[in-house]
């Protein structure tokens, strides 16, 4: 998510994760410095940060209130050509929160309208096709020890970076 411009993210973060890929993201992954935990993107970039008011708030609130709290598992290392990353099983609670965001707020579209397909993930390695190779294996071997995470969703973070590293602005849980 870098940017040169204050802007804010939707994410579902993953604590889960950290113990496994917290090491991997510290080296492959520039937004781990930048204080982004583990997670997975429902929107970014989204909107400035002085933009998000509570009409915007509102609107999210009521974009995801259709989407139950849900347990979901991160399983095998995936690749883009320098990207690494887990996918999250199954992804259609991921999907739907996504959709449902978006249609509410048409200006900001997911991978900012660069990709056909949503493909929910969680990033572990960013940046070049070097890093991503090492970071896979490395991943890899590590879910073959540990096994897949297991995760549940329960709410989403709103995120800002006005101050040049990423903090949470509010949470926004889901339905029980």
């Amino acid at each position: 998510m870098p940017t040169t411009a204050p802007i804010t993210a939707i994410i579902a973060p993953v604590p889960e994760a950290q113990s496994l890929v917290g090491d991997l993201r510290v080296r492959f992954d520039d937004t781990t410095a930048l204080g982004v935990p583990p997670h997975v993107t429902i929107l970014a970039p989204f909107m400035a940060p002085e933009a998000v008011t509570h009409e915007v708030l509102a609107s999210l609130r009521e974009a995801i209130s259709s989407v139950k709290a849900f347990r979901f598992t991160l399983t095998g290392a995936r690749r883009w050509p320098e990207a690494a990353w887990l996918a999250p099983e199954p992804a259609t609670s991921f999907v739907e929160l996504i959709c449902n965001v978006v249609s509410r707020f048409p200006a900001f579209p997911p991978y900012e309208g660069r990709h056909d397909k949503i493909i929910p993930h969680l990033t572990v390695a960013h940046g070049s096709h070097e890093a991503a190779d090492l970071a896979e294996a490395e991943l890899q071997t590590l879910l073959r020890e540990k096994g897949p995470i297991q995760a549940f969703c329960g709410h989403l973070s709103l995120l800002e970076n006005s101050s040049g590293k990423w903090k949470k602005i509010l949470d926004l849980p889901l339905a029980t």
